[in-house]
């Protein structure tokens, strides 16, 4: 079964650059994630697809769509989005799984005076309404710095953060994903 799942993923990854505008792999101490865009920048829709492995038997998905567009914060280039990202989860250790859908938006900020560095951010958040499995809420959050080396590609590093709270009686919230992370990201 393991090997259908590593199998299966890099045949996705493998084909992304056949209908893909970018692919984005990044890393913390206990995860790997590989996120698929399929509209560039320029486009006023984002539609992507990512999955996370993490190392205590944990499985996550998650499909996003966005409108978006161009804005400036300041005199800064800016594109942003505002729309929903649905994750979804199985987690071995507490034998729990379930997802969320959340409400947010991300924003991506280019520095001018120092060509090819942005920051960009994504916030998202699914109520008790929108979650549905052992999940009552999720919170998804990322914090990034880039710097794009070559025209095509870029490497980046930041901090994610994904927490749902369990809907049983007394429960803890678990932290599905949470740390510093690096990456790169192609474009196509």
């Amino acid at each position: 079964m393991k090997v259908t799942r590593i199998s299966a993923l890099a045949l996705s990854l493998a084909a992304a650059p056949v209908f893909a505008a970018d692919l984005d792999l990044s890393l913390t101490n206990n995860s790997a994630k590989g996120q698929v865009n399929f509209f560039g920048a320029q486009n006023d829709i984002q539609l992507g697809a990512g999955y996370t492995y993490r190392d205590s038997r944990r499985h996550i998905g998650n499909l996003d769509f966005h409108a978006q567009g161009r804005t400036s914060i300041g005199n800064l280039p800016t594109t942003a989005g505002v729309g929903l990202k649905g994750v979804f989860y199985d987690e071995r250790r507490y034998d729990v799984d379930g997802g969320a859908v959340g409400l947010g938006g991300f924003a991506t900020v280019n520095v001018p005076d120092v060509p090819g560095l942005s920051f960009s951010g994504s916030l998202h958040y699914a109520p008790t309404i929108l979650s549905f499995g052992d999940s009552d809420d999720m919170t998804s959050l990322e914090l990034r710095g880039s710097y794009r080396v070559i025209r095509n590609a870029e490497v980046f590093a930041g901090y994610r953060y994904l927490n749902t709270e369990l809907d049983f009686a007394g429960s803890p919230d678990i932290n599905l994903d949470e740390g510093v992370l690096a990456g790169i990201k192609i474009f196509f």
